[in-house]
């Protein structure tokens, strides 16, 4: 009996040892399994993570671009129309000034033919003021009257009516006489001068 007994401690003594090993290693290998787990979703966490960031970063990229374009449109935009507005508004002036050139045609002739008469200097006088008045007016709103007598002929601000002979080269090609004043508004040709070139 005593055999027994000594044989039955030793043999129990190693299989106890031997489970809690086991288990322990159990433990240790569900430990590593986890951790490799936890590494694992967090790998997935982070790359998840920076995946939405880039998605982020390239919709606000893409919202930032949109919006300079959007700016830049509207800038376009607003420049057209205020250019629209300027050219209907001188458009509109440039009409009333054209209405009055014959005015101007008129007060011209009037002065020439009380230059040659011998009326009284007060009808000189009031027809030269009348005259002076009304085209400083014009020039306040850009009118200029285009030089043309003794020019070269120019396409651009000319319009020849006729050709006149001349004896002296250097009058050749050259604005003769003046038949009807040419007047530019803003720098821009409203009306031509009509004239005579040499040839």
């Amino acid at each position: 009996m005593s055999d027994k007994t000594k044989e039955t401690p030793v043999q129990e003594t190693p299989i106890v040892d031997e489970a809690v090993t086991q288990e322990e290693v159990k433990q240790e290998e569900k430990k590593g399994f986890l951790k490799k787990d936890k590494k694992d979703k967090s790998k997935e966490q982070i790359e998840a993570l920076e995946k939405k960031v880039q998605e982020l970063e390239a919709k606000a990229a893409k919202d930032k671009d949109d919006y300079i374009r959007l700016m830049a449109e509207f800038d376009n935009y607003r420049r057209r129309t205020a250019q629209e507005k300027l050219e209907i508004v001188s458009m509109a002036s440039m009409e009333t000034i054209k209405g009055l050139l014959p005015v101007l045609d008129d007060c011209e002739r009037a002065l020439q033919v009380l230059k040659d008469s011998d009326d009284s200097n007060a009808a000189k006088e009031g027809t030269e003021l009348i005259y002076n008045k009304l085209m400083n007016y014009l020039k306040s709103k850009g009118l200029a009257v285009i030089e043309a007598l003794g020019q070269p002929f120019d396409t651009d601000l000319h319009e020849a009516v006729a050709q006149f002979p001349v004896q002296e080269e250097e009058k050749k090609g050259k604005v003769f006489d003046v038949v009807q004043t040419g007047y530019t508004l803003n720098g821009k040709v409203i009306r031509f001068a009509k004239v005579v070139v040499g040839i």
